[in-house]
């Protein structure tokens, strides 16, 4: 998702000064800081487990809790270089003319041949040694060590539940979804949570969900840090530029929504309070450069009651925004949900505390979405937590006034407003250069959310095709037509099926999909031919996807042969071109369907829109979409207004042009396999169920 905006610019740099180090101990000292990381992981959930035993002895004992499956997990498999140097050949194939695929053939093979045996070494220590010989240097190097802005290029953002609107009364709806969130919480704490598992069978790492909660991403001069904080017993709401505290438990027992609501109508009847100065903008300096932020902070924000409340936010459960415009959706007019989805992604720059694990927002009609942080976690995680939500607000938990359900069994504890000290010229001068940035980038935001209703996954299984290949196709189609050329592609895949797995890339552009692509070009290829190969583009599509889940794939890697390299001080002219190679497509499909409760077919009103992320690359798009049911599929397209060759209106047109192409392309193979039977093709087998 948004990490491929990072995994593009990746670079770092490792000196030795002084003494004279012996670089290869350096690299083992690496190795084993991993491995150390990795065991305290398992002590530390080890406890946790025996906690729970005692807990819960017998009551349980046959249903599985979140963490059961952690222990049988298999570790992330570490491929070679040989298989993986022909995986990366192969996928850039399509991209390069004769004479630049045979340079770059030459620079793979002297990198097989020469370093690659001595980088491939430490790799297979730290792959027997380690939990997960990826995710610990993918979380600091390319998350935690990233100096950019977090707005817009690293967080992401999660809409409603757009066909339900299940009361216009903010405070009620804000309300709820705390109570539901932290209902979630305490399932996650107490490991009541169903693990997931795919087909019912094969169980997904859960570790991601250990820091959902009372999580922040604490800036550093030259790398941040995830803090997690065990428990927290209140959130921060944020409202027309002030901070309040809110405590969340009273008499050992957390607040029903009746009660929260009585806490928020208190905060909303605030409307006078003016901001202290510097508070208004002050979460501006969240969105911008890191490296400032974190100076900034070590002097403004070192002592005193900017300490004090600084604290209070990062400590909190999560942040909850108020926003004063409404969130809307009306199909007749898309640009409402366009700035839905700009609310979410970026808001005004200093109304989400971008550091946060996420914030919650809640448009003052009552429809709610979510920004969220990337670094703790990826995508899939806050998907799950969002349907568990829909899902609980599908519970008749509003009265007919839209105000929430039950009476308050004492008057809850009043929201504390937190104050600051920052009216001084450095204060105020760092908080305006980092709103003046944050404006800057949110204003050169193009976002457009396609509504395709034409048809969604129904028409893909009749076409005896995976949705996600097929909708793959349609965009590699769409942006051929729209750039006039092909490009790297990066579709993020899960490697969850292994102990702290998280994300690997699939890259849809293959020789089958640029074949494919041309065929669909050219008038004078036969609908058959056409047939067959979006038939083989797609297989080869789901072959690439399949790897990607199993540990095979290509980019992560390259990753972790690149992080040896630069410890090893040892340049590779494969790896940094490699590294260096812009993803101008980037997509992600948003998974839904994670929990048991999420029904359709019984609630069709649930259908999330999904969610999204800013552009990747200058020159790109990203691309986020979920296939929401039979017959509707959403795409969150984003790019930058500053580049003169994209525009995400001309390429949601392109994407409904190139669906609408391969609808029209199977009626007329149809029509014609009416006509003569005996040339049939894969796509005449009878229909999976």
């Amino acid at each position: 998702m948004a990490e491929a905006h990072s995994a593009v610019a990746f670079s770092f740099s490792i000196t030795h000064e002084g003494w004279d180090i012996n670089y290869d101990r350096e690299v083992l000292d690496l190795v084993w800081q991993s491995g150390v990381r990795s065991w305290k992981k398992r002590l530390a959930r080890f406890r946790t487990r025996l906690w729970g035993l005692f807990v819960k002895v017998l009551a349980t004992w046959n249903k599985p809790g979140l963490y059961s499956f952690q222990g049988s997990l298999p570790r992330l498999p570490l491929p070679s270089v040989q298989d993986t140097m022909q995986r990366y050949l192969r996928s850039v194939r399509p991209l390069l003319d004769d004479s630049n695929y045979n340079r770059m053939e030459r620079l793979a093979k002297e990198f097989e041949q020469g370093i690659s045996t001595k980088l491939q070494r430490y790799l297979f220590l730290k792959s027997w040694w380690s939990t997960n010989y990826v995710s610990d240097w993918w979380e600091e190097y390319v998350y935690l060590r990233g100096r950019g802005a977090l707005m817009v290029n690293s967080n992401f953002y999660g809409i409603d539940a757009i066909f339900m609107h299940p009361t216009k009364v903010q405070s009620a709806r804000a309300a709820s979804v705390v109570n539901l969130l932290l209902q979630f919480r305490r399932t996650v704490e107490r490991q009541e949570l169903e693990p997931i598992l795919v087909q019912g069978l094969v169980p997904l790492c859960s570790w991601q969900y250990e820091r959902i909660f009372n999580t922040v991403r604490a800036p550093g001069v030259e790398t941040d840090k995830i803090i997690h904080y065990q428990d927290s017993n209140h959130i921060v709401v944020l409202y027309r530029g002030c901070y309040y505290k809110v405590i969340i438990y009273h008499n050992g027992r957390l607040l029903r929504p009746c009660e929260l609501q009585i806490q928020i109508d208190h905060i909303l009847k605030q409307a006078d309070e003016k901001p202290q100065p510097g508070e208004e903008l002050l979460a501006s300096l969240t969105a911008g450069d890191r490296t400032k932020w974190a100076q900034i902070r070590q002097t403004v924000f070192a002592k005193g009651v900017n300490r004090t409340s600084l604290h209070t936010v990062e400590s909190a459960a999560f942040v909850l925004s108020l926003d004063e415009k409404p969130f809307e959706f009306d199909l007749a007019h898309p640009e409402k949900l366009d700035q839905f989805g700009r609310y979410l992604l970026h808001g005004n720059g200093h109304d989400r505390w971008f550091d946060k694990s996420f914030t919650v927002c809640v448009g003052s009609n009552g429809r709610i979405g979510f920004n969220a942080e990337h670094t703790w976690a990826d995508a899939a995680v806050m998907s799950h937590i969002w349907e568990m939500l829909i899902m609980g607000e599908n519970e008749q938990r509003y009265d007919e006034n839209g105000n929430t359900v039950g009476i308050p069994e004492f008057e809850p504890p009043t929201p504390k407003r937190l104050t600051w000290d920052l009216n001084d010229k450095v204060a105020l001068g760092a908080i305006d250069e980092a709103h003046i940035a944050a404006q800057k980038l949110l204003n050169d935001v193009d976002l457009r959310i396609l509504v395709h209703d034409a048809y969604g996954k129904g028409l893909m299984k009749t076409c005896r095709l995976s949705p996600d290949a097929f909708i793959q196709m349609a965009l590699q189609l769409a942006y051929y037509r729209d750039a006039g050329k092909f490009s790297l592609t990066y579709e993020a895949s899960m490697t969850r099926l292994f102990r702290e797995g998280r994300t690997e890339t699939v890259r849809p552009c293959t020789i089958e999909s640029a074949a494919w692509v041309k065929a669909m070009l050219d008038s004078s290829v036969s609908v058959e031919e056409r047939v067959r190969l979006l038939n083989a583009a797609c297989d080869r599509h789901q072959l690439g996807y399949q790897d990607a889940m199993c540990g095979k794939g290509i980019d992560r890697h390259l990753f972790c042969l690149y992080v040896v390299s630069k410890y090893l001080e040892i340049d590779s002219p494969f790896l940094q071109e490699v590294l260096s190679e812009p993803w101008r497509l980037s997509t992600s499909q948003t998974p839904h369907g994670q929990t048991s409760k999420m029904d359709l077919k019984k609630h069709p009103n649930c259908i999330s829109a999904g969610g999204g992320f800013g552009p990747v690359a200058d020159d790109g798009y990203g691309v986020s979409y979920i296939v929401a049911g039979e017959d509707l599929i959403f795409f969150h397209i984003s790019s930058k207004r500053s580049c003169g060759t994209t525009s995400s209106e001309r390429f949601a047109q392109e994407i409904c042009r190139a669906l609408a192409d391969m609808k029209h392309l199977f009626e007329e193979y149809r029509s014609l396999q009416k006509k003569n039977p005996s040339n049939g093709t894969k796509s005449d087998k009878p229909q999976a169920k």
